[in-house]
């Protein structure tokens, strides 16, 4: 669905509604189309959508730090239903920080927010030592799956703000163009890239489950490293399979292809493979002190 650039960026969380209702219909009548974008966006656990602002209004304002010329948009979409089915649309827009935030609320809208921690369990053995038989405690670790689909929800909720507001909203304004063009560019490589978090307060932080850092210190927007604005990290999957091993497997080749291409996009991964969906600025503090390099901060 071409636009032309005076279109309001407000038309990707309209977009994910118009996709995720069903196939595309090329003789789709344009009055029809019209009306669905101007319905809110039913993404998961979020508000109402925001309203449109006046778009002259917008196009005197805009700051042209977060402007970008842009060609046409093709992504990927997962229904939510299969969510696996990966779907092309195309698009222009102007690229303001609303425009940016709808894009990055879509990302994250379309993973599925699972995960796989380790759960330690004492359990009761009888062993054999010394020809004498008796009963010991033991510690066992398994592998669970977690659904953390509610911890998001949960801590908006306390903040008294939206999804969108909280989750993307919360996050550093250069790190979001960053992440925007990462996305844009993972998507255009049929990757399919989904995000399962982005900022996190202290509050969300300490619900957090496995390796994590203190409540105040997580570079995903914790109290000690300048708290909602100024969240510096982000966790991303790809959501292309049908399986959740299948999706594993699509994940490690979109962990690998950030290894090659993210610094291209001022982005990378500080823990490698012991937290492989973790990215970061590479000129952040948290990349630079894990990986040990220094890069010169460039303007955006």
């Amino acid at each position: 669905m071409g636009l032309g650039r005076g279109s309001h960026c407000f038309v990707w969380g309209s977009l994910a509604a118009v996709l995720y209702a069903g196939p595309a219909n090329p003789e789709q009548d344009v009055a029809t189309a019209a009306a669905r974008v101007e319905v809110s966006a039913a993404l998961a656990d979020s508000d109402a959508a925001p309203t449109a602002p006046d778009l002259t209004a917008a196009r005197d304002e805009r700051d042209p730090d977060a402007l970008l010329a842009s060609p046409p948009v093709r992504i990927a979409v997962v229904t939510p239903e299969a969510n696996a089915n990966a779907r092309e649309a195309a698009d222009e827009c102007v690229l303001s920080q609303e425009c940016i935030d709808q894009y990055l609320w879509l990302i994250y809208d379309r993973a599925r927010k699972l995960d796989t921690v380790k759960v330690k369990d004492r359990i009761k053995a009888t062993v054999k030592k010394k020809g004498k038989t008796r009963t010991v405690t033991k510690t066992v670790t398994k592998l669970v799956d977690e659904d953390f689909t509610w911890k998001d929800p949960q801590a908006a909720e306390k903040a008294g703000m939206s999804m969108i507001q909280y989750v993307i909203g919360g996050m550093d304004r250069s790190f979001k163009l960053r992440l925007y063009r990462l996305f844009r560019a993972m998507d255009d490589a049929g990757l399919a890239p989904g995000m399962t978090s982005g900022f996190r307060d202290d509050y969300r932080q300490a619900i957090a489950s496995g390796n994590k850092a203190a409540s105040d210190s997580s570079f995903h927007g914790g109290s000690r490293r300048g708290g909602y604005g100024h969240g510096l990290a982000a966790d991303v999957v790809s959501v292309m399979g049908n399986t959740r091993g299948e999706r594993w497997i699509s994940s490690e080749a979109l962990w690998k292809w950030v290894d090659l291409h993210g610094k291209e996009f001022g982005i990378g991964r500080p823990y490698l493979d012991r937290d492989p969906p973790h990215i970061a600025p590479i000129d952040g503090q948290e990349y630079v002190a894990k990986r040990g390099v220094k890069v010169k901060r460039a303007g955006l």
